[in-house]
Protein backbone atom coordinates (compact mmCIF):
# COMPACT_ATOMS: atom_id res chain seq x y z
CA UNK A 1 0.00 0.00 0.00
CA UNK A 2 1.42 3.40 -1.00
CA UNK A 3 2.38 6.09 1.51
CA UNK A 4 -0.06 8.57 -0.09
CA UNK A 5 -2.92 6.08 0.25
CA UNK A 6 -2.10 5.49 3.91
CA UNK A 7 -2.14 9.24 4.55
CA UNK A 8 -5.47 9.57 2.75
CA UNK A 9 -7.00 6.76 4.77
CA UNK A 10 -5.65 8.22 7.99
CA UNK A 11 -7.06 11.66 7.21
CA UNK A 12 -10.39 10.13 6.26
CA UNK A 13 -10.59 8.26 9.54
CA UNK A 14 -9.91 11.45 11.45
CA UNK A 15 -12.70 13.22 9.58
CA UNK A 16 -15.08 10.32 10.12
CA UNK A 17 -14.37 10.40 13.84
CA UNK A 18 -15.12 14.11 13.85
CA UNK A 19 -18.36 13.66 11.92
CA UNK A 20 -19.42 10.98 14.41
CA UNK A 21 -19.64 13.74 17.02
CA UNK A 22 -22.44 16.24 17.39
CA UNK A 23 -23.67 18.84 19.87
CA UNK A 24 -24.94 16.11 22.20
CA UNK A 25 -21.33 15.02 22.55
CA UNK A 26 -20.07 18.64 22.55
CA UNK A 27 -18.22 17.71 19.33
CA UNK A 28 -15.56 16.24 21.59
CA UNK A 29 -12.29 14.85 20.20
CA UNK A 30 -9.00 13.72 21.79
CA UNK A 31 -6.49 16.57 21.73
CA UNK A 32 -3.94 14.36 19.98
CA UNK A 33 -6.44 13.70 17.21
CA UNK A 34 -7.10 17.43 16.89
CA UNK A 35 -3.38 18.19 16.62
CA UNK A 36 -2.94 15.45 14.01
CA UNK A 37 -5.81 16.96 12.02
CA UNK A 38 -4.35 20.48 12.27
CA UNK A 39 -0.95 19.29 11.07
CA UNK A 40 -2.51 17.69 8.00
CA UNK A 41 -5.04 20.42 7.25
CA UNK A 42 -2.56 23.31 7.52
CA UNK A 43 0.56 21.42 6.43
CA UNK A 44 2.51 22.23 9.61
CA UNK A 45 4.54 20.27 12.13
CA UNK A 46 3.80 20.47 15.88
CA UNK A 47 6.45 19.07 18.22
CA UNK A 48 5.36 17.93 21.65
CA UNK A 49 5.82 15.33 24.34
CA UNK A 50 3.03 12.68 24.40
CA UNK A 51 2.54 13.36 28.10
CA UNK A 52 1.42 16.91 27.29
CA UNK A 53 -1.70 15.69 25.44
CA UNK A 54 -2.32 12.39 27.20
CA UNK A 55 -5.94 11.90 28.39
CA UNK A 56 -6.92 15.39 27.17
CA UNK A 57 -10.10 15.89 25.12
CA UNK A 58 -11.34 19.06 23.46
CA UNK A 59 -15.00 20.06 23.28
CA UNK A 60 -16.37 21.67 20.11
CA UNK A 61 -13.06 20.78 18.53
CA UNK A 62 -13.45 21.60 14.83
CA UNK A 63 -15.71 24.55 15.59
CA UNK A 64 -12.56 26.24 16.87
CA UNK A 65 -10.78 26.02 13.51
CA UNK A 66 -10.14 29.20 11.54
CA UNK A 67 -8.49 29.85 8.15
CA UNK A 68 -5.38 31.07 9.99
CA UNK A 69 -3.38 28.30 11.67
CA UNK A 70 -2.07 30.53 14.46
CA UNK A 71 -5.57 31.60 15.46
CA UNK A 72 -6.71 27.98 15.23
CA UNK A 73 -3.93 26.83 17.54
CA UNK A 74 -4.77 29.55 20.07
CA UNK A 75 -8.43 28.53 20.07
CA UNK A 76 -7.62 24.84 20.40
CA UNK A 77 -4.90 25.05 23.04
CA UNK A 78 -6.08 27.81 25.36
CA UNK A 79 -8.61 25.57 27.23
CA UNK A 80 -5.62 23.44 28.33
CA UNK A 81 -3.28 26.30 29.24
CA UNK A 82 -1.09 25.25 26.34
CA UNK A 83 0.38 27.31 23.54
CA UNK A 84 2.86 27.01 20.68
CA UNK A 85 5.95 28.93 19.69
CA UNK A 86 7.37 28.92 16.15
CA UNK A 87 10.45 26.70 15.83
CA UNK A 88 11.08 27.02 12.09
CA UNK A 89 9.25 27.26 8.80
CA UNK A 90 5.78 25.76 9.30
CA UNK A 91 6.98 24.21 12.54
CA UNK A 92 5.80 24.77 16.11
CA UNK A 93 6.71 23.60 19.58
CA UNK A 94 4.00 22.94 22.15
CA UNK A 95 4.55 24.55 25.56
CA UNK A 96 2.66 25.14 28.74
CA UNK A 97 1.05 28.58 28.95
CA UNK A 98 3.72 31.27 29.32
CA UNK A 99 1.92 33.61 31.72
CA UNK A 100 4.76 36.12 31.70
CA UNK A 101 4.94 36.38 27.92
CA UNK A 102 2.61 38.19 25.54
CA UNK A 103 3.09 38.78 21.84
CA UNK A 104 4.75 42.05 20.75
CA UNK A 105 1.40 43.16 19.34
CA UNK A 106 -0.35 42.47 22.64
CA UNK A 107 2.36 44.49 24.36
CA UNK A 108 1.73 47.43 22.04
CA UNK A 109 -2.01 47.18 22.59
CA UNK A 110 -1.57 47.20 26.37
CA UNK A 111 0.63 50.30 26.17
CA UNK A 112 -1.96 52.03 24.02
CA UNK A 113 -4.58 51.28 26.67
CA UNK A 114 -2.37 52.36 29.57
CA UNK A 115 -1.72 55.65 27.79
CA UNK A 116 -5.41 56.48 28.05
CA UNK A 117 -5.26 56.36 31.88
CA UNK A 118 -3.18 59.52 32.33
CA UNK A 119 -2.48 62.66 30.37
CA UNK A 120 -0.40 64.86 32.66
CA UNK A 121 1.80 64.79 35.74
CA UNK A 122 -1.08 64.80 38.22
CA UNK A 123 -2.96 61.88 36.64
CA UNK A 124 0.29 59.94 36.22
CA UNK A 125 1.28 60.53 39.87
CA UNK A 126 -2.10 59.18 40.93
CA UNK A 127 -1.55 56.07 38.82
CA UNK A 128 2.01 55.66 40.14
CA UNK A 129 0.83 55.91 43.75
CA UNK A 130 -1.82 53.26 43.08
CA UNK A 131 0.71 50.97 41.41
CA UNK A 132 3.35 51.37 44.09
CA UNK A 133 0.94 50.66 46.93
CA UNK A 134 -0.34 47.56 45.16
CA UNK A 135 3.18 46.36 44.31
CA UNK A 136 4.28 46.50 47.95
CA UNK A 137 1.18 44.50 48.90
CA UNK A 138 1.66 42.02 46.07
CA UNK A 139 5.16 41.35 47.37
CA UNK A 140 3.78 40.95 50.91
CA UNK A 141 6.14 43.70 52.05
CA UNK A 142 3.56 46.22 53.22
CA UNK A 143 4.69 47.05 55.79
CA UNK A 144 8.28 45.84 55.64
CA UNK A 145 9.21 43.15 58.15
CA UNK A 146 11.42 44.21 61.04
CA UNK A 147 15.09 44.60 60.23
CA UNK A 148 17.44 42.20 62.06
CA UNK A 149 19.77 44.02 64.48
CA UNK A 150 22.86 41.98 63.60
CA UNK A 151 25.94 43.61 62.14
CA UNK A 152 26.98 42.77 58.58
CA UNK A 153 29.60 40.06 58.09
CA UNK A 154 32.70 41.35 56.27
CA UNK A 155 35.56 39.08 55.22
CA UNK A 156 38.76 39.00 53.17
CA UNK A 157 39.44 42.61 52.14
CA UNK A 158 41.68 42.88 49.04
CA UNK A 159 43.40 45.90 47.49
CA UNK A 160 43.94 46.39 43.76
CA UNK A 161 44.73 49.18 41.29
CA UNK A 162 42.44 52.03 42.38
CA UNK A 163 39.91 49.98 44.31
CA UNK A 164 39.32 47.47 47.10
CA UNK A 165 37.00 44.48 47.38
CA UNK A 166 35.58 42.83 50.47
CA UNK A 167 33.02 40.10 50.91
CA UNK A 168 29.79 41.22 52.57
CA UNK A 169 26.77 39.37 53.95
CA UNK A 170 23.72 41.13 55.38
CA UNK A 171 21.02 39.46 57.45
CA UNK A 172 17.74 40.49 55.83
CA UNK A 173 15.36 38.27 57.85
CA UNK A 174 16.24 36.23 60.96
CA UNK A 175 18.72 33.65 59.68
CA UNK A 176 18.46 34.75 56.02
CA UNK A 177 21.56 36.26 54.44
CA UNK A 178 22.20 38.09 51.18
CA UNK A 179 25.78 37.66 50.04
CA UNK A 180 27.91 39.75 47.74
CA UNK A 181 31.09 41.63 46.93
CA UNK A 182 31.53 45.26 47.97
CA UNK A 183 33.82 47.30 45.73
CA UNK A 184 35.12 50.68 46.92
CA UNK A 185 37.42 53.36 45.49
CA UNK A 186 40.91 53.11 46.98
CA UNK A 187 41.21 56.83 47.64
CA UNK A 188 37.70 58.31 47.84
CA UNK A 189 37.23 62.05 47.68
CA UNK A 190 34.46 63.25 49.98
CA UNK A 191 31.12 61.48 50.04
CA UNK A 192 30.95 58.39 47.83
CA UNK A 193 28.08 57.53 45.46
CA UNK A 194 26.36 54.20 46.14
CA UNK A 195 25.44 51.64 43.47
CA UNK A 196 23.72 48.32 44.08
CA UNK A 197 24.00 45.67 41.39
CA UNK A 198 21.54 42.76 41.62
CA UNK A 199 22.76 39.74 39.72
CA UNK A 200 20.96 38.26 36.72
CA UNK A 201 20.59 34.77 35.31
CA UNK A 202 24.05 34.55 33.81
CA UNK A 203 26.47 31.68 34.29
CA UNK A 204 28.70 31.87 37.38
CA UNK A 205 26.61 34.66 38.92
CA UNK A 206 28.49 37.57 40.44
CA UNK A 207 31.76 35.62 40.16
CA UNK A 208 31.88 35.90 36.37
CA UNK A 209 34.48 38.16 34.75
CA UNK A 210 32.10 40.71 33.20
CA UNK A 211 30.42 41.36 36.57
CA UNK A 212 33.82 41.95 38.16
CA UNK A 213 34.92 44.25 35.34
CA UNK A 214 31.75 46.30 35.73
CA UNK A 215 31.77 46.71 39.50
CA UNK A 216 35.53 47.21 39.86
CA UNK A 217 35.55 49.80 37.10
CA UNK A 218 32.72 51.73 38.75
CA UNK A 219 34.72 51.65 41.99
CA UNK A 220 37.79 52.96 40.15
CA UNK A 221 35.53 55.73 38.82
CA UNK A 222 34.68 56.73 42.39
CA UNK A 223 31.60 54.75 43.54
CA UNK A 224 31.03 52.01 46.10
CA UNK A 225 29.28 49.08 44.41
CA UNK A 226 27.58 46.09 45.99
CA UNK A 227 27.29 43.13 43.62
CA UNK A 228 25.01 40.58 45.26
CA UNK A 229 23.66 37.10 44.60
CA UNK A 230 20.23 36.12 43.45
CA UNK A 231 18.19 34.15 45.97
CA UNK A 232 19.10 30.42 45.92
CA UNK A 233 22.02 31.27 43.65
CA UNK A 234 25.72 31.67 44.47
CA UNK A 235 26.39 31.48 48.20
CA UNK A 236 22.67 31.47 48.90
CA UNK A 237 22.88 27.80 47.89
CA UNK A 238 24.45 27.17 51.29
CA UNK A 239 20.98 27.78 52.71
CA UNK A 240 18.62 26.73 49.92
CA UNK A 241 18.31 24.42 46.96
CA UNK A 242 18.60 25.71 43.41
CA UNK A 243 14.95 24.89 42.68
CA UNK A 244 13.91 27.30 45.44
CA UNK A 245 14.97 30.11 43.12
CA UNK A 246 11.95 29.24 41.00
CA UNK A 247 9.39 29.77 43.75
CA UNK A 248 7.25 32.90 43.92
CA UNK A 249 8.64 33.98 47.29
CA UNK A 250 12.02 34.39 45.58
CA UNK A 251 10.70 37.61 44.02
CA UNK A 252 9.87 38.98 47.46
CA UNK A 253 13.15 37.89 49.01
CA UNK A 254 15.15 39.49 46.22
CA UNK A 255 13.30 42.78 46.59
CA UNK A 256 13.85 42.70 50.34
CA UNK A 257 17.54 41.87 49.84
CA UNK A 258 17.95 44.92 47.61
CA UNK A 259 16.21 47.21 50.09
CA UNK A 260 18.24 45.92 53.05
CA UNK A 261 21.44 46.24 51.04
CA UNK A 262 20.64 49.90 50.46
CA UNK A 263 19.78 50.33 54.14
CA UNK A 264 23.26 49.18 55.11
CA UNK A 265 25.24 51.01 52.44
CA UNK A 266 23.46 54.29 53.11
CA UNK A 267 24.21 53.92 56.81
CA UNK A 268 27.95 54.18 56.12
CA UNK A 269 29.40 57.54 57.07
CA UNK A 270 31.06 58.09 53.68
CA UNK A 271 27.94 57.22 51.64
CA UNK A 272 26.33 59.98 49.60
CA UNK A 273 22.58 59.57 50.07
CA UNK A 274 21.89 61.95 47.20
CA UNK A 275 23.83 59.89 44.66
CA UNK A 276 22.38 56.40 44.67
CA UNK A 277 22.04 54.15 41.63
CA UNK A 278 21.14 50.62 40.58
CA UNK A 279 22.01 48.53 37.55
CA UNK A 280 21.64 44.88 36.58
CA UNK A 281 21.13 42.79 33.47
CA UNK A 282 18.46 40.21 32.58
CA UNK A 283 16.88 39.11 35.89
CA UNK A 284 19.00 41.82 37.48
CA UNK A 285 17.37 44.24 35.04
CA UNK A 286 13.96 43.15 36.31
CA UNK A 287 15.07 43.89 39.86
CA UNK A 288 16.52 47.21 38.73
CA UNK A 289 13.17 48.39 37.36
CA UNK A 290 11.17 47.03 40.30
CA UNK A 291 13.37 48.44 43.06
CA UNK A 292 13.55 51.84 41.35
CA UNK A 293 9.76 51.90 41.14
CA UNK A 294 9.45 51.03 44.83
CA UNK A 295 12.27 53.03 46.43
CA UNK A 296 12.76 56.77 45.94
CA UNK A 297 16.21 56.57 47.51
CA UNK A 298 17.40 55.28 44.15
CA UNK A 299 18.23 58.35 42.04
CA UNK A 300 19.65 56.74 38.87
CA UNK A 301 18.47 53.54 37.18
CA UNK A 302 20.11 51.47 34.41
CA UNK A 303 18.15 48.29 33.55
CA UNK A 304 19.96 46.20 30.94
CA UNK A 305 18.43 43.83 28.34
CA UNK A 306 15.08 43.65 30.13
CA UNK A 307 12.83 46.62 29.24
CA UNK A 308 10.01 45.13 27.18
CA UNK A 309 6.30 45.68 26.69
CA UNK A 310 5.46 42.00 26.39
CA UNK A 311 7.92 40.06 28.56
CA UNK A 312 7.65 40.24 32.36
CA UNK A 313 10.52 37.89 33.15
CA UNK A 314 10.38 34.15 32.66
CA UNK A 315 11.34 33.25 36.23
CA UNK A 316 9.04 33.32 39.28
CA UNK A 317 11.76 35.43 40.92
CA UNK A 318 10.73 38.14 38.40
CA UNK A 319 7.00 37.58 38.02
CA UNK A 320 5.98 35.00 40.63
CA UNK A 321 4.19 37.53 42.81
CA UNK A 322 1.22 39.36 41.20
CA UNK A 323 3.05 42.68 40.76
CA UNK A 324 2.22 42.82 37.05
CA UNK A 325 -1.50 42.48 37.82
CA UNK A 326 -1.54 45.73 39.80
CA UNK A 327 -3.64 48.64 38.61
CA UNK A 328 -5.76 46.40 36.40
CA UNK A 329 -2.61 45.14 34.70
CA UNK A 330 0.78 46.70 34.08
CA UNK A 331 4.03 45.77 32.33
CA UNK A 332 7.74 46.47 32.54
CA UNK A 333 7.50 49.60 30.41
CA UNK A 334 5.11 51.22 32.87
CA UNK A 335 7.12 49.93 35.85
CA UNK A 336 10.31 51.39 34.34
CA UNK A 337 8.51 54.70 33.78
CA UNK A 338 7.85 54.91 37.51
CA UNK A 339 11.48 56.07 37.76
CA UNK A 340 10.41 59.44 36.31
CA UNK A 341 11.74 62.05 36.62
CA UNK A 342 14.94 60.37 37.91
CA UNK A 343 17.62 59.63 35.25
CA UNK A 344 16.94 56.33 33.48
CA UNK A 345 19.00 54.52 30.86
CA UNK A 346 17.53 51.39 29.27
CA UNK A 347 20.12 49.35 27.39
CA UNK A 348 18.53 47.03 24.84
CA UNK A 349 19.55 44.76 21.95
CA UNK A 350 18.31 43.07 18.82
CA UNK A 351 18.62 39.50 20.03
CA UNK A 352 15.93 39.21 22.70
CA UNK A 353 12.57 40.60 23.83
CA UNK A 354 14.02 44.14 23.96
CA UNK A 355 14.41 44.27 20.15
CA UNK A 356 11.26 46.41 19.73
CA UNK A 357 11.95 48.68 22.71
CA UNK A 358 13.10 51.73 20.67
CA UNK A 359 9.77 51.77 18.80
CA UNK A 360 7.43 50.81 21.65
CA UNK A 361 8.52 50.92 25.31
CA UNK A 362 11.00 53.78 24.99
CA UNK A 363 8.59 56.33 23.40
CA UNK A 364 6.08 55.44 26.12
CA UNK A 365 8.68 56.07 28.84
CA UNK A 366 9.64 59.36 27.18
CA UNK A 367 6.01 60.42 27.23
CA UNK A 368 5.88 59.93 31.01
CA UNK A 369 9.10 61.90 31.47
CA UNK A 370 7.53 64.58 29.31
CA UNK A 371 4.87 65.10 31.98
CA UNK A 372 7.71 66.48 34.14
CA UNK A 373 9.41 68.36 31.31
CA UNK A 374 12.35 65.94 31.67
CA UNK A 375 12.35 63.94 28.43
CA UNK A 376 16.12 64.32 28.20
CA UNK A 377 16.58 62.29 31.41
CA UNK A 378 15.18 59.08 29.86
CA UNK A 379 17.70 57.45 27.51
CA UNK A 380 17.85 54.29 25.43
CA UNK A 381 21.03 52.79 24.02
CA UNK A 382 19.97 50.13 21.53
CA UNK A 383 22.46 47.66 20.08
CA UNK A 384 20.59 45.88 17.27
CA UNK A 385 23.42 43.49 16.40
CA UNK A 386 24.03 42.34 19.97
CA UNK A 387 22.36 39.78 22.20
CA UNK A 388 21.32 39.08 25.76
CA UNK A 389 24.30 39.96 27.95
CA UNK A 390 26.00 42.77 29.88
CA UNK A 391 28.90 42.95 27.44
CA UNK A 392 31.59 45.61 26.87
CA UNK A 393 29.57 48.04 24.75
CA UNK A 394 26.69 47.87 27.21
CA UNK A 395 29.06 48.50 30.09
CA UNK A 396 30.61 51.48 28.37
CA UNK A 397 27.19 53.06 27.77
CA UNK A 398 26.39 52.52 31.45
CA UNK A 399 29.72 54.02 32.58
CA UNK A 400 29.05 57.17 30.57
CA UNK A 401 25.55 57.52 32.02
CA UNK A 402 26.68 56.88 35.60
CA UNK A 403 29.58 59.32 35.22
CA UNK A 404 27.25 62.03 34.00
CA UNK A 405 24.55 61.53 36.63
CA UNK A 406 26.63 60.54 39.65
CA UNK A 407 29.64 62.77 39.05
CA UNK A 408 32.07 59.88 38.51
CA UNK A 409 35.45 59.95 36.77
CA UNK A 410 34.81 58.50 33.31
CA UNK A 411 38.51 58.64 32.44
CA UNK A 412 39.05 55.67 34.79
CA UNK A 413 36.99 53.51 32.39
CA UNK A 414 38.52 54.67 29.10
CA UNK A 415 41.87 55.02 27.39
CA UNK A 416 43.19 58.27 25.97
CA UNK A 417 41.19 57.79 22.76
CA UNK A 418 37.90 57.36 24.63
CA UNK A 419 37.67 53.60 24.11
CA UNK A 420 36.62 51.23 26.88
CA UNK A 421 39.59 50.24 29.04
CA UNK A 422 39.07 47.77 31.89
CA UNK A 423 42.63 46.39 31.81
CA UNK A 424 43.45 47.52 35.35
CA UNK A 425 40.74 45.32 36.87
CA UNK A 426 41.89 42.10 38.53
CA UNK A 427 39.54 39.21 37.79
CA UNK A 428 39.40 37.05 40.91
CA UNK A 429 38.64 33.38 41.33
CA UNK A 430 35.31 32.45 42.87
CA UNK A 431 36.90 31.24 46.10
CA UNK A 432 38.25 34.70 46.93
CA UNK A 433 34.76 36.24 46.70
CA UNK A 434 32.97 33.87 49.04
CA UNK A 435 31.81 35.51 52.26
CA UNK A 436 31.43 32.28 54.17
CA UNK A 437 34.64 30.51 53.18
CA UNK A 438 35.59 27.86 50.64
CA UNK A 439 33.10 25.29 51.91
CA UNK A 440 30.66 27.49 53.81
CA UNK A 441 32.49 26.93 57.08
CA UNK A 442 31.87 30.55 58.14
CA UNK A 443 28.09 30.40 57.70
CA UNK A 444 26.51 31.83 60.90
CA UNK A 445 25.08 29.37 63.40
CA UNK A 446 21.62 30.94 63.13
CA UNK A 447 21.43 30.53 59.35
CA UNK A 448 18.18 28.86 58.33
CA UNK A 449 18.26 25.88 55.98
CA UNK A 450 15.59 24.97 53.45
CA UNK A 451 12.56 26.65 51.93
CA UNK A 452 10.14 25.50 54.63
CA UNK A 453 12.26 27.27 57.24
CA UNK A 454 12.28 30.42 55.11
CA UNK A 455 8.51 30.39 54.75
CA UNK A 456 8.10 29.98 58.49
CA UNK A 457 10.47 32.88 59.24
CA UNK A 458 8.89 35.10 56.59
CA UNK A 459 5.32 34.39 57.70
CA UNK A 460 6.24 35.07 61.31
CA UNK A 461 8.00 38.31 60.37
CA UNK A 462 5.10 39.73 58.38
CA UNK A 463 2.51 38.51 60.89
CA UNK A 464 4.15 40.65 63.58
CA UNK A 465 3.69 43.86 61.59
Amino acid sequence: MSKKLLLFIGASLIRLSAFAQNSDDQYQMPLKTVLDEIQQRYNVKIKYSPDMVKDKSLTYAEWRYRPDVDETLRNVLSPFDLQVTPSGDKSYKLKTFQYHLKTPEEGREQLAYLSTLYHDQDTWEKRKTELRSCMWQALRLSPLPAKPSSKPIITNKRQYDGYTVENLAIETLPGLYVTGSLYKPLKPKGKVPVIISPDGHFGDGRYRADAQYRCATLARMGAMVYSYDLFAWGESLLQFKGEDHHRSLAMTVQALNGIRSLDYLLSLKDADKNRVAITGGSGGGSQTMLLTALDDRIKVSVPVVMLSTYHSGGCPCESGMPVHLCGGGTNNAEIAAMAAPRPLLAITDGGDWTAQTPETAYPFVQKIYGFYGKVDLAKNVHLPKEGHDYGPSKRQAMYEFMAKNLGLNLAAAEDNSGKLDEAKVTVEKEEAQRVFGKNGELLPANAIKGFDALQAVFNKSVAHQ
